[in-house]
């Protein structure tokens, strides 16, 4: 192939790259991702250590993706006592904290931000209640949690608490 053919392809290919991306940014795209936006959370998502030990971290990823939500950011995390404590500081005071820290602090975690529309109610209805107990049938808690405190997962529980709980564990993120 001559230098010339090539320097045609590659000049092709280029106009193709910028085509490309002037239909993702065209008027339709800008107007669907407003739509988007307007709807559009992120919560903090915590797969607790039992959860990880218990090998439930791709269900429970899949659970969250089947149902329309996107995986953000995830990352595998020992939590030390100084992190547990910033997330659970409300909590401070109660007879179960200490059985909390302990068992935040027992093994890995894998912590996510996950997003999309209404995500915030969208998780904590496939999560279901802290208490496994009283969770329904085939939620992840009523699936893989043992007690109110040992319940394999965490979700922030209002767009407050989500970002307060992102910025602990992704810093400054949002």
């Amino acid at each position: 192939m001559n230098q010339e053919v090539i320097g045609e392809a590659a000049m092709n290919l280029k106009t193709e790259e910028k085509d490309k991306t002037v239909i993702k940014t065209g008027t339709k795209n800008k107007i669907k991702n407003e739509k988007e936006s307007i709807n559009c959370e992120r919560s903090l998502i915590i797969i607790k250590p039992d959860g990880v030990k218990k090998k439930a971290v791709g269900d429970i990823i899949s659970r969250f993706e089947n149902a329309g939500l996107e995986i953000e950011r995830i990352r595998v995390l020992e939590i030390d006592e100084s992190i547990a404590h910033s997330h659970y500081f409300e909590h401070k005071g109660k007879p179960y904290f200490e059985k909390l820290i302990s068992y935040m602090t027992s093994g890995p975690s894998i912590v996510m931000i996950i997003k999309g529309e209404n995500a915030i109610s969208k998780a904590r209805e496939l999560m279901g209640p802290t208490d496994p107990l009283k969770a329904q049938k085939g939620t992840i808690r009523s699936d893989y949690g043992s007690d109110i405190t040992i319940n394999s997962i965490h979700g922030s529980d209002c767009s407050e608490s989500a970002k307060r709980e992102i910025n602990i564990f992704f810093g400054n993120y949002l």
